[in-house]
């Protein structure tokens, strides 16, 4: 005597469909999840620090930058910060790195105005450091 029917060719294909849609959607579930995560990652990285690297060599820079005498002519009023963990973004507080792989952009420092892609006044004011031309906010990213 039976108390369940018997299984057929059809009922287990149904029950093998059922089982990859379940999988199928977990899978699904599972990687949005780590998409999130790494956007998440990638979102709290760039926020932390502008942490540059001056580098020797026009070659090997990012970003060529020129240091006027007058905050008026000056695409972004930087401060230096004193500790890495205190810099935020890229808001004009930098911290200058020792070991080049650990920074954000490399950055070449010209003799001539002419020659950069970005003009720089340092402040000593942690309240004044921004961008003035935010045209060029871009090279900094």
């Amino acid at each position: 005597m039976y108390f369940c029917t018997p299984v057929n060719n059809n009922t287990k294909i149904v029950f093998v469909l059922i089982f990859l849609f379940l999988n199928h959607t977990l899978k699904i579930k599972i990687m949005k999840k780590l998409l999130i995560s790494g956007m998440m990652l990638l979102a709290f990285n760039s926020v932390k620090a502008q942490k540059v690297y001056a580098t020797k060599y026009e070659s090997l820079a990012d970003v060529k930058v020129y240091v006027t005498k007058y905050e008026g002519l000056a695409d972004l009023i930087v401060y230096k910060m004193k500790n890495e963990s205190l810099a935020t973004g890229n808001r004009g507080k930098w911290f200058f790195m020792k070991n080049e792989s650990l920074a954000k952009k490399k950055i070449y420092f010209t003799k001539y105005e002419g020659l950069a892609d970005l003009k720089i006044y340092y402040t000593k004011y942690e309240g004044l450091a921004g961008w003035r031309n935010t045209s060029k906010k871009g090279l900094m990213e």
